[in-house]
């Protein structure tokens, strides 16, 4: 195992090359003094130049750390991550046709390492069809300059499908805890472990080069092999920043890594507000043993919802980044969760998602149409990437997508939305329930489009409702109000509501293996 600096690293890339890098939003597992190092060779040296970077999942503060080191002009010419939502640099670049900008779906960019590990052509899947990933709505493209087709769609046995093209690696960053003198790398004390191994083994199979980023060195022998995650014959150099935080807000949390059990009933209390009515509304959809994901924003609320009812452990909570159970964190360290039960692998996390795993996703929107479209990658002048919402919502049984109606006085229910990140017509066609749940109404999916279906108490149909949107929906004739229980102070006794509930997706997978005998 070769040790050198970050500034060696750096010095590593040559133009042109394309750079692959592991880790995840907030600073979960992010080489982020690797980064660092290549922006400032880049200020120092103006090079390299053109290079492209390839990372499934958003890196960044939100400011300047991340894949924000490498937002200036000349360093990169291409950007496909699943979202830049965490580094507003590159979106501005993006914006401002700098760059050759694509955003994908997390999860397809998560399976598509696992691809390129095993030298297969690519990734054939059906996550993505009739969104803007779609080669037929804009192949994932966010600025004119991105001309390349990076995803084709083909017809395979007689149904439509989404191949996702292989990237020829230079060179990989990756993070982990510590390395052993021979190279092994453990990531006992990071949130997420999600891709490394399978970055690591594609790029070495391109005759790449893998530099690993980690806390400290230890000894020969001393990692336990089931703790390695990217084994030693993989690794051809490592960083050492002892400096090295857990996220780039929490400097170690041993509930986030696993290492210590916490309270799931301590996870605050939500204010009152149109945050919390949207969170109680969409929690009143759980039932017992519910498989479920959270999405970024207003949806976040529902853990919190949970654990104020005193049933976060009777359901399961899962991030798409490979924490199940527990729950998952928010804001600026969305991707990690408190306490897991199991943390698995980015890809096979998706796996499950793609596969109909998840009995409910909770997603929050920041726009939605007549036809039940829904768009969270694209809008208001900003670039922020679909994440793994498209897997997630493509996936699940059931879809709750939550939002306030208006944002700043302005309609976030639209005639038709700037980006398609959600079918509304494709879901219908699959047979998903899908609602749409705001704080002053609820609308289901209907064979025209959103059907209102709740209003809240007071609240007027037209004056309230309808003239807070860009379209009319079709009023359903079952109209009811909202439970008024949802707007309240206290808790609105959904412990003991779940208990009337049959665990329908327990009862689902039990009859049909009785089926099956």
């Amino acid at each position: 195992m070769r040790q050198i600096t970050a500034t060696q690293a750096a010095a590593l890339l040559q133009d042109g090359d394309t750079l692959l890098i592991g880790g995840s939003g907030g600073g979960h597992a992010v080489p982020d003094a690797l980064l660092a190092a290549v922006g400032e060779r880049f200020r120092r040296t103006g090079e390299p130049r053109g290079i492209t970077a390839v990372h499934p999942v958003g890196l960044g503060d939100g400011k300047t750390r991340g894949a924000g080191h490498l937002a200036q002009r000349g360093l990169l010419k291409r950007v496909a991550s699943g979202t830049f939502v965490n580094s507003p640099g590159i979106a501005r670049l993006a914006l401002d046709e700098e760059i050759e900008a694509y955003t994908m779906p997390q999860g397809a960019m998560s399976q598509l390492m696992r691809e390129m590990a095993a030298g297969r052509p690519g990734l054939l899947t059906k996550i993505g069809l009739h969104t803007f990933v779609d080669p037929r709505l804009g192949g994932a493209r966010q600025s004119a300059r991105a001309t390349e087709d990076l995803i084709e769609l083909v017809r395979f046995r007689g149904e439509d499908y989404l191949f996702y093209k292989p990237y020829q690696v230079n060179v990989a960053f990756l993070r982990g805890s510590a390395a052993d003198e021979d190279g092994n790398i453990s990531m006992e004390h990071e949130a997420v472990t999600l891709e490394m191994l399978s970055m690591a083994q594609a790029t070495r199979r391109m005759g790449g080069i893998v530099v690993a980023q980690v806390r400290r060195i230890v000894p020969s022998g001393s990692l336990h092999p089931k703790m390695v995650k990217v084994p030693g014959i993989l690794v051809d150099a490592v960083v050492v920043d002892a400096d090295q935080w857990q996220t780039y807000e929490t400097q170690d949390s041993p509930a986030y890594s696993g290492h210590l059990r916490v309270a799931l009933e301590d996870v605050p209390r939500l204010p009152p507000g149109p945050r919390r009515v949207v969170a109680r509304r969409g929690a009143l959809e759980l039932f017992e043993g519910a498989i479920c994901n959270l999405g970024s924003g207003i949806s976040t609320g529902i853990a919190n919802v949970a654990a104020e009812e005193g049933i976060l452990r009777r359901i399961c909570l899962t991030n798409e980044q490979g924490n199940i159970g527990g729950a998952p964190a928010s804001g600026n360290e969305a991707g990690a969760a408190m306490s897991p039960d199991a943390q698995v692998d980015q890809p096979y996390q998706f796996d499950f998602y793609d596969g109909g795993g998840l009995d409910l996703a909770f997603l929050s929107f920041a726009e939605f149409d007549a036809e039940g479209n829904v768009n969270v990658s694209r809008f208001g002048g900003r670039i922020v990437g679909p994440g793994g919402f498209i897997n997630i919502s493509q996936g699940a049984g059931s879809v709750v997508f939550g939002g306030t109606l208006t944002a700043g006085g302005a309609p976030k229910a639209v005639e038709r939305v700037e980006q398609v990140t959600f079918s509304g017509p494709y879901a219908r066609t699959r047979g998903q329930r899908v609602l749409y749940v705001t704080e002053r109404a609820v609308f289901q999916l209907g064979e025209a489009g959103p059907e209102l279906t709740e209003i809240a108490p007071g609240a007027d149909i037209e004056a309230d409702v309808i003239a807070a949107m860009g379209f009319r929906p079709r009023i359903s004739p079952a109209l009811r109000r909202m439970d008024t229980e949802l707007f309240a102070e206290g808790p609105m006794g959904l412990a003991a509501k779940l208990q009337g509930r049959p665990p329908r997706a327990a009862l689902k997978r039990f009859a049909m293996a009785q089926a099956a005998e």
